[in-house]
């Protein structure tokens, strides 16, 4: 008879159609994180740090930790704000940001590491991990190139 053919197939075919269904409920975590110099006229060079963390997956992501623990006190002092964050929920599809700032006490040349992310997923218990972008080198109270514009005469 040709139902036990017919009856393997459902079954595989069952069983494919919920494990893709299953991999399309999954969390896609995409962390930016930039830094740019601030220069006040009465203060010292300020590094303004931003996170931006987005869930680009299927399903919402529960207990949302940020930590940017990468910047040594030796080099700068914190002036607003801090290294860490929580969410209790980031909606799949939504966004959330963190900022802080830091003053520039050493000229030197930083490397900073990328901030880390931790989360729950319903279908996991396990705390899952994403890393956010890295940010190029930061020359701190370096001697800025000063851009000159120069117009050239139009000689007839």
């Amino acid at each position: 008879m040709a139902t036990a053919p017919l009856i393997t197939f459902t079954i595989f075919a069952l069983i494919v159609v919920s494990s893709l269904t299953a991999a399309a409920e999954t969390p896609f975590v995409v962390a930016h994180k930039k830094a740019s110099f601030l220069k006040l006229k009465s203060s010292p060079e300020r590094v303004s740090v931003s996170i931006d963390v987005y869930n680009h997956g299927s399903v919402a992501l529960y207990d949302v930790s940020l930590a940017d623990d990468s910047w040594s006190p030796e080099i700068f002092d914190f002036v607003a704000g801090n290294t860490s964050m929580s969410w209790e929920k980031i909606d799949a599809g939504s966004q959330v940001s963190h900022s802080f700032e830091l003053e520039s006490k050493v000229k030197t040349t930083y490397y900073s590491a990328p901030a880390v992310i931790t989360y729950r997923i319903p279908a996991k218990s396990k705390l899952q991990e994403a890393y956010s972008t890295p940010i190029p080198a930061l020359e701190t109270l370096a001697e800025k190139a000063v851009a000159y514009k120069i117009d050239l005469a139009k000689v007839t």
